[in-house]
């Protein structure tokens, strides 16, 4: 702050006087003795403070000198330092100048012998081919055909070598000169393995027959087959190199294989000729109509050559150290005949759809065949990406929702479409469920069969989606009949559609748990909203977590139909009771004989029609139903029974002894056992009947103490004591749990024998 004026100063230090003064003396005059002890006490703190101002002031200077005096050197010596760095810098910088003429000239003899140095090794490279082919010319000269292998994979390894090159002069002729000497070499060694081939009668065109009288030369030819084999393997690399082999487009969920080995390739050449001799052109055998045809020769020839090549070609691959399987080979060859004629046969078949059909159940068996009878291994293509296609799988989709489509039609307008099949096999028909039904999931299952087998994860998403398109088409197909048949809840029919709606949903429940289904529900949620539209994020954690299932929005639907459905029958059994029972309702409940005074016991004579037509129709609709649908329906009747046997039997009337004795019989003795046939303990179905009894027939004096306890605890508004117990354990100890307090009370009301009445 700045210092005080002097103007400012008289100004502010009377306060500061006063406000001191006043703070230790106050406003008492008589105080003013004390202020001689304040000045010597101030003077003192002056004097102190004073003090310790010029000891600090006295010890300061020496250390701030003594740090300033440590700077100084400490920059002295910095600046010694750069001076030497600026002197050093210079130095080499001179230096660097001089030497710069002598780096250019050394990097442009080092740029030279560079050069050269490339030079020289092209050269070499020229040389070293001109070797390899002096080499392999005289050993072709003189039949040493291994070594020659040995010089051609040499060559193969030199044309490997240089494919990063950017000598493309060098690489064109290394790769020339290397399919020259390459189809001399194989040419020699593919006809000397044909020749060997022909004496062991390959390739099996019939089931191979042990020969009584082998050949004389047997051995011999074993040992040539077992070199040439071997030879060609060795070539291996260099026919890649040279055929530039390409891996066909890649079909929809596989990868392409590897290329055929060279030896398989020669084996492959007689077959290749006499399938396309047969299967091509203008022959009879080369019929759109018959594809059977040679998918058929073509596992007649695995299944006939299979023992040869486990037995003769497998060991030698095996001796020459590579992992492949002659036998699958062998299949692999095969099938890129059977694929190519596939792939030149399909789109012709697109607008024929009897031929399409016909040809995809051909494919579809072949794959069977193939991958159970040959043993062919699942990582490998099959036929199976041929129906992959674009064009082709879209045709398949369609050709099979119309073939299904039209098969529903047909299986819901048959005579027996809506009796079981199985209605005199007890054992088989739990399900009851109609032809119709049964064939359509028949269908479904089939059609699942079809598409198993696909490579594809989205291929079989789109089966799936079909499936679902037409499980949900016959839904509603089965909605508009129970409408049609809805005037009639008790026939036949009616029940038939139920239980055909049951059965669907429980077959696609099990579907759901099924390891398959679950493999494409985690592939649907992978694959997003690409096969069955968008998927909500609440949808797709479910499905993730497998809380849900694809199948979840069909079986919610089809619970929904069989809800509706057993609401109409419950009610339309329910409305014939409650019409059979009127003359039960107005019976004179309050006038009953006393049961002492009868011989014995036998049901209301007004209960008769309504238990006729409860036992009747349980009996007709457990033959009716399956089991899971007529458990719901008796206890959902029972449901309603108890409700209208409570309403309008007991809360409507009064009821003295021998009436209270004739419902409680009518009741344990006749309708509960109606329902025994179906449980253990049908009373537990109808508590509030039972419970009603119980209250209605309680003797004089239990009654009576009933209703003081729920006198006395309506009168202490539900307020209990040790003397005075809760209504509800009273209750409990007559058996009493379903109906409240305010309940029993009213039925206490309905009793007509009280004292004073």
């Amino acid at each position: 702050m700045a210092a005080l004026t002097e103007e400012q100063f008289d100004q502010e230090m009377p306060d500061c006087v006063i406000q001191l003064i006043e703070g230790e003396i106050g406003g008492d005059l008589k105080s003013l003795k004390n202020v001689k002890g304040l000045l010597e006490r101030l003077t003192a703190e002056n004097k102190r403070l004073e003090e310790q101002v010029l000891t600090i002031s006295s010890s300061v200077p020496p250390r701030v000198s003594a740090a300033l005096s440590a700077a100084e050197d400490s920059q002295q010596a910095l600046e010694g330092i750069l001076q030497r760095e600026r002197a050093l810098s210079n130095t080499l910088q001179q230096h660097l100048q001089g030497a710069q003429a002598w780096a250019d000239s050394l990097g442009q003899t080092l740029g030279q012998l560079d050069t050269i140095e490339r030079h020289l090794k092209y050269l070499q490279c020229l040389s070293y081919i001109e070797e390899l082919s002096d080499s392999i010319q005289q050993f072709l000269m003189t039949s040493s055909i291994w070594e020659a292998v040995g010089a051609v994979g040499q060559m193969a390894k030199l044309d490997l070598s240089l494919q990063e090159s950017g000598c493309t002069h060098l690489k064109s002729y290394v790769r020339e000169t290397l399919q020259f000497w390459h189809k001399i070499l194989k040419d020699r060694l593919s006809g000397d393995l044909e020749e060997v081939l022909t004496q062991l009668q390959w390739p099996f065109l019939s089931p191979p027959v042990a020969s009584l009288s082998p050949p004389t030369n047997g051995p011999d030819l074993h040992t040539q087959l077992e070199l040439l084999v071997s030879q060609l393997l060795s070539l291996q690399t260099s026919d890649d190199l040279i055929s530039e082999k390409r891996s066909p487009p890649p079909r929809p969920g596989l990868a392409p294989g590897p290329p055929l080995s060279l030896p398989i390739q020669i084996m492959m050449l007689p077959l290749s000729k006499r399938f396309r001799y047969h299967f091509s052109g203008n022959r009879q055998t080369n019929s759109l109509s018959k594809p059977e045809w040679y998918l058929t020769q073509v596992l007649m020839w695995m299944g006939y050559n299979s023992k040869f090549m486990e037995e003769k070609i497998q060991p030698i691959l095996d001796h020459a150290g590579t992992k492949t399987n002659a036998k699958v080979e062998l299949c692999r060859g095969l099938l890129c005949l059977v694929q190519e004629k596939l792939a030149l046969d399909a789109p012709r078949l697109l607008y024929d759809d009897a031929l399409f059909c016909h040809l995809v159940d051909e494919v579809l068996q072949f794959e069977r065949e193939l991958r159970g009878t040959h043993t062919y291994p699942s990582i490998l293509s099959g036929a199976l990406p041929i129906l992959l296609e674009e064009s082709v799988f879209q045709k398949w989709l369609s050709v099979e929702r119309k073939m299904a489509l039209e098969k529903v039609d047909a299986m819901l307008s048959a005579e027996g479409a809506w009796c079981s099949q199985y209605k005199d096999i007890t054992d088989m028909d739990e399900l009851k469920a109609p032809d119709c039904a049964e064939t359509f999931m028949t269908l479904l299952l089939v059609i699942t069969d079809r598409y198993r087998s696909l490579p594809c994860s989205r291929a079989q998403l789109s089966f799936l989606a079909l499936q679902r398109e037409l499980v949900d088409d016959f839904r509603i197909r089965l909605t508009q009949v129970m409408k049609e048949e809805s005037r009639r809840p008790l026939g036949g029919r009616y029940c038939a559609i139920l239980n055909a709606a049951n059965y669907i949903s429980t077959v696609l429940s099990d579907w759901a748990d099924n390891v398959f289904f679950l493999q494409l529900q985690q592939a649907a949620v992978s694959l997003g909203d690409e096969v069955f539209g968008p998927l909500g994020a609440t949808e797709v954690g479910r499905l993730a977590s497998l809380e849900g299932s694809l199948f979840e929005e069909l079986q919610a639907l089809l619970e929904r139909l069989r809800g509706d459905m057993m609401g109409r029958l419950l009610d339309a059994v329910m409305r014939e009771v409650q019409e059979k029972a009127q003359p039960y309702c107005k019976d004179r409940w309050l006038s009953m004989p006393m049961q002492s005074d009868q011989a014995a016991m036998s049901l209301s004579s007004s209960a008769c029609p309504m238990m006729l037509c409860l036992r009747d129709r349980l009996l007709q609709l457990q033959q009716l139903l399956c089991l899971p649908l007529f458990q719901s329906f008796w206890q959902g009747l029972a449901e309603k029974l108890d409700l209208l046997l409570y309403q309008d039997v007991i809360l409507y009337n009064h009821f003295n002894e021998g009436g209270a004795a004739q419902l409680q019989f009518d009741m344990t003795r006749n309708l509960f056992p109606l329902f025994g046939h179906y449980c253990k303990r049908p009373d537990n179905y109808f508590k509030q009947v039972k419970e009603a009894c119980i209250i209605l027939t309680l003797n004089l004096g239990s009654a009576l103490l009933l209703r003081d306890v729920l006198q006395q605890n309506q009168e202490a508004d539900g307020v209990s004591s040790a003397s005075q117990p809760l209504p509800e354990c009273a209750l409990n100890e007559l058996g009493v749990y379903r109906l409240a307090a305010s309940d029993v009370e009213i039925l206490l009301g309905l009793r007509a024998s009280w004292p004073g009445q």
